[in-house]
């Protein structure tokens, strides 16, 4: 496994520190604050480290407070509920003191039932494609030094944009938005690893999405722009190692907020995860 990798999925492995509480370990991306998907993908990991064997089908989280990438994270779960075929658990992020997140999360054994999923949408595979960094360099040219360093050098996922054009030209298109996506490297077969490596990577790009019907960059100096809450849903098996497509639409803006909703697909069609994000998208005093 490379390096880049390997930081990633020990950034996911948390210290025990008494049998329901865990410490994480934070790190700057180049932003002022802790990444979302790293507070997500961690309290995911302590959820997990309660349940055996049972795989996690949903969960729910909101973003309270912004983290600090210069402390670690500590991770409070309370065993809401043990039943025969689910388990519930609450988990809370704390630092300094205070708590900046809240995850409700269910678990379900294996078991057969009913099938059925909507059709995966017809795009061009994903290794016809350019890698996002191969198509947009100006738009790195505009990043900080340190997310320009981390894209150029130490990227753990490979993303190749479908709709090239929606990126560029955001208000001649429709509001959706669809890439393929894939670790750059092998992973482990740790299926909860690969959840939680989804749920950390689900942050990127889908609140972005409900920006393009006006017009709108998240780069814009006029923007606002955080993490509310974030849901996800699991439905069948998959790898992150594999290609996956993530098809991405925005569904509301108002009241400074915008709401979004992604179906991730495995290459095969397989319908492997639904997620949805709220966050506020705020025009600041000058802005357009």
């Amino acid at each position: 496994m490379i390096a880049i990798l390997e930081e990633l999925v020990a950034h996911l492995a948390l210290e025990r520190l008494e049998e329901d509480l865990f410490r994480g370990p934070s790190r700057d991306l180049g932003t002022n604050q802790v990444f979302g998907g790293q507070v997500l993908g961690q309290a995911l990991r302590a959820a997990q480290y309660t349940v055996g064997d049972r795989r996690i089908h949903s969960l729910h989280a909101y973003f309270l407070r912004r983290g600090d990438y210069n402390a670690p994270i500590v991770y409070e779960v309370d065993r809401s509920r043990d039943g025969r075929s689910f388990s519930a658990r609450r988990v809370v992020a704390i630092q300094h003191g205070q708590p900046i997140f809240t995850l409700a999360a269910s678990f379900q054994r294996s078991e057969a039932g009913l099938e059925f999923q909507p059709r995966m949408p017809e795009v061009p595979a994903p290794e016809s494609l350019p890698g996002i960094r191969e198509y947009e360099p100006e738009e790195t040219d505009r990043l900080p030094e340190k997310v320009r360093r981390l894209m150029r050098l130490s990227a753990p996922f490979d993303l190749r944009p479908v709709d090239t054009g929606q990126q560029r030209h955001a208000r001649d298109v429709v509001a959706c938005r669809r890439f393929w996506m894939k670790t750059v490297d092998r992973l482990p077969d740790d299926d909860d690893l690969h959840r939680a490596i989804l749920a950390y990577v689900s942050d990127y790009g889908l609140l972005t999405t409900a920006l393009q019907p006006h017009g709108l960059r998240h780069l814009d100096a006029s923007l606002q722009m955080a993490s509310i809450d974030h849901a996800m849903w699991f439905h069948r098996p998959f790898r992150m190692d594999a290609w996956l497509l993530c098809e991405y639409e925005a569904i509301s803006t108002s009241n400074a907020r915008g709401l979004a909703r992604g179906n991730l697909y495995a290459q095969d069609g397989t319908l492997i995860a639904t997620t949805m994000q709220e966050g506020l998208i705020r025009i600041r005093d000058g802005g357009r």
